[in-house]
């Protein structure tokens, strides 16, 4: 089950790009979606802040 990431408005973008999404497209997008985050926390409290910025991203 994703954490991130509404499965159902992922496939809903894919299928109007026409085309299909399989069942684990949603598992691997929360992934990068998590270690995207990950990566900004780190720059967050690298840059010695509480609030993370789109910057951060």
């Amino acid at each position: 089950m994703a954490e991130y990431v509404v499965i159902s408005r992922v496939k809903d973008y894919v299928k109007k790009k026409g085309l299909n999404s399989s069942g684990d497209l949603a598992k691997g997008l929360d992934k990068k979606i998590k270690d995207l985050l990950d990566d900004a926390v780190r720059r967050t409290k690298s840059n010695k802040r509480k609030t993370m910025r789109s910057e951060d991203l």
